[in-house]
């Protein structure tokens, strides 16, 4: 029989929805379900407008494809255990489920940090080195770069599932606070030390979100000085507003995903509502947000966009 010391794992965990808000998750599943929805939809249109659009082959829609393709995986990571809690109060993850689901999401994450700082490479390259902007930026750099990030992101991502694979757990303490496998929450519900998982996830979290958030804006101060260089206000106008929508898309990132590392390490005597919501704000709302910012800013996009849409409406009937 088990005893009090003996190593133990549980079979599952048991997820929560919004805590205090259970009565109502049958109407909060009606904004998640829409938010799921135009997040697939919008990242996937951009998807399939740079595919068959020649004139949208060009490095800054590819990085642009790239974004659209990590919110698609960052969606599909969160999406199916959330609805099937607001949906059926399906509560229960098996374990090895739970961490899969959870290398998977932070995989993601880092991802798309690094795709946001390979944008912005691309916007110093374009702006403070416009003639030598298709030979540096080449395909094969592009691709080069695509694989160099989910390389990374994967072995750095690699050991935390082992990592808390490690861990004796408390019988009992299987109650996660969200409604997906969250690796400080995870790590929390153990009745081990948990410092080498602290350890790792905080230079996992500076060496990818501090530090890219970091090489982001030495990005944006280089192209400031070059802009400010600029004779015209016009040209340093029209300059500028090709970083608008990164901009943007960084900082629906960047902010809520630095809140959420915040509150989880200093802030767990904020009631579990502030958590839920900074964490569904982190990785729901970006993915939705992404694709519409890009919409309505880059002409090209839109202008593709609705080209597709019209032409898939004129062959259905």
């Amino acid at each position: 029989s088990a005893t009090n010391t003996s190593f133990f794992q549980p079979p599952a965990f048991l997820l929560m929805g919004i805590p205090g808000m259970e009565a109502v998750h049958g109407w909060i599943s009606i904004p998640f379900s829409s938010m799921y929805t135009v997040a697939l939809t919008g990242n996937g249109l951009i998807l399939l407008a740079v595919r068959r659009t020649p004139s949208l082959h060009q490095p800054m829609y590819y990085f642009l494809s790239m974004l659209a393709l990590t919110n698609v995986g960052l969606t599909l990571s969160t999406m199916p255990t959330t609805l099937a809690v607001l949906w059926f109060d399906h509560r229960l993850i098996g374990f090895n489920a739970c961490l899969v689901q959870m290398f998977f999401l932070h995989s993601f994450s880092v991802v798309e940090s690094s795709v946001l700082l390979a944008m912005s490479f691309d916007r110093v390259v374009a702006i403070s080195n416009p003639l030598r902007y298709a030979a540096i930026l080449t395909n094969n750099v592009i691709i080069g770069i695509g694989l160099a990030i989910v390389a990374h992101a994967t072995l750095c991502l690699f050991p935390v599932p082992f990592l808390i694979k490690r861990l004796n757990f408390c019988r009992g303490n299987i109650f996660l606070s969200h409604s997906f496998c969250y690796h400080p929450d995870v790590m929390r519900r153990a009745c081990a030390d948990i410092t080498i998982n602290i350890r790792y996830g905080l230079c996992v979290v500076l060496s990818f979100g501090g530090l890219n958030s970091l090489l982001i804006v030495l990005s944006y101060t280089l192209i400031l000085h070059t802009v400010m260089g600029l004779a015209s206000p016009r040209e340093r106008i029209r300059a500028l507003n090709t970083c608008v929508s990164h901009i943007l898309a960084v900082f629906a990132f960047f902010i809520p995903g630095i809140t959420m590392s915040m509150i989880h390490r200093f802030g767990r005597h904020l009631p579990h509502v502030v958590h839920a919501l900074v964490a569904y704000v982190h990785l729901v709302v970006p993915p939705v947000l992404n694709p519409i910012i890009y919409s309505v800013k880059s002409k090209p996009i839109r202008e593709a966009i609705l080209l597709h849409i019209l032409k898939a409406g004129i062959t259905s009937i």
